[in-house]
């Protein structure tokens, strides 16, 4: 069931729209201000913002602003009386995803909720692979590729693989690899970064042409085709 966080002070129109919803089989917990909404959304994981603009307190607009700052990909439908190209305008430029004017019949709001929904599908399906030359991880399941082939990795092996993913072409320093890896300050007396990054290379580079990981003497590592 995808929860949907209502955002929306006006008692008869949170009513409408919740029943509505519920009917739909999604779950919907209602707040009357943005204040509130934001503690919801540290506390649990929603699918979908539903935003009235004209809130008590903190405005729909400097919501959605705050919102952004830290989940750029949740979905914000804005419902405002205000419908002049310049309303919508602000609105979307706020960090919302769609704009809806009031009065709206029922069947379009939930088309465009369907809208969204299926856009963060998408766009989370994107995210969860990382890729590089030939290279493919897929962040959910945690497993490797290349070129269609598979490659088994340790938890920390598959953990590091990732971090040189996640900056291709950018010079990693043993310190740096330490502390993302494992959680720790770099110890000069020990040589862990350099034995997994050769148990990497051998699982990755062996039995190709190409090699991706290359040592930057007394510097560290770099991922890079």
């Amino acid at each position: 069931m995808d929860s949907i966080c209502l955002v929306e002070d006006n008692e008869k129109v949170s009513s409408f729209i919740k029943k509505g919803l519920n009917e739909h089989k999604y779950g919907v917990d209602v707040t009357p201000n943005a204040e509130n909404a934001l503690q919801m959304l540290q506390q649990k994981n929603y699918n979908l913002v539903i935003l009235d603009v004209m809130l008590p307190g903190m405005s729909g607009i400097d919501f959605c602003k705050e919102v952004r700052k830290n989940q750029p990909l949740l979905p914000i439908l804005m419902l405002s009386a205000l419908g002049t190209i310049d309303d919508r305008v602000n609105g979307l430029k706020s960090g919302a995803d769609d704009y809806l004017v009031k009065p709206f019949h029922f069947n379009e709001l939930l088309a465009r909720i369907e809208a969204l929904l299926r856009r963060k599908k998408v766009a989370e399906e994107e995210n969860h692979i990382l890729s590089f030359g030939g290279l493919k991880l897929n962040t959910w399941d945690k497993t490797a590729e290349r070129e269609g082939q598979q490659i088994i990795l340790t938890a920390k092996e598959y953990s590091l693989l990732e971090l040189f993913i996640q900056h291709p072409a950018k010079l990693l320093s043993r310190e740096f690899i330490m502390e993302k890896v494992w959680g720790i300050n770099f110890d000069t007396g020990t040589n862990m970064v350099d034995v997994y990054v050769n148990y990497l290379r051998n699982k990755i580079q062996k039995g190709f042409d190409k090699k991706l990981i290359h040592t930057v003497i007394g510097m560290g590592y770099i991922l890079k085709d």
